[in-house]
């Protein structure tokens, strides 16, 4: 629960938070809800593109046996291509973007940029 009234922000950038939330379809749903009409959310986590399905296990709660299942301590989850339909399945409107299409491999190596990173910009139509 958010402390912010409905419609407060005309933009979101949630950076690298949901795969540390238990409960990431209610953190979906308030971002929906404080995002004002016709705002933009960029909701970057990251995303086994060879997976398209989320890979999630409450039971994991050992620091060490999350590092090998979810790559780091403090994640509870690896998002997979379905990630997009969970942003949909809130309200959003979902365009994902492949942004390292516009950079040269040398500027992406120069700002450490993820070379085939998919990030959804989400906008609030509703």
């Amino acid at each position: 629960n958010m402390p912010f009234e409905e419609n407060s922000f005309d933009f979101i950038l949630c950076n690298h938070v949901l795969e540390h939330i238990i409960d990431d379809t209610k953190a979906m749903k308030e971002l929906f809800r404080v995002l004002n009409l016709n705002g933009t959310a960029i909701v970057q986590v990251p995303i086994n593109q060879n997976s398209k399905k989320t890979f999630e296990d409450n039971s994991i709660t050992y620091k060490k046996e999350r590092i090998i299942k979810f790559g780091q301590y403090d994640h509870v989850r690896i998002y997979g291509l379905d990630f997009f339909n969970g942003l949909k399945s809130v309200g959003f409107n979902v365009n994902p973007i492949k942004y390292s299409k516009t950079f040269s491999d040398d500027e992406i190596n120069k700002f450490g940029l993820i070379k085939e990173e998919i990030i959804p910009v989400c906008k609030k139509l509703s």
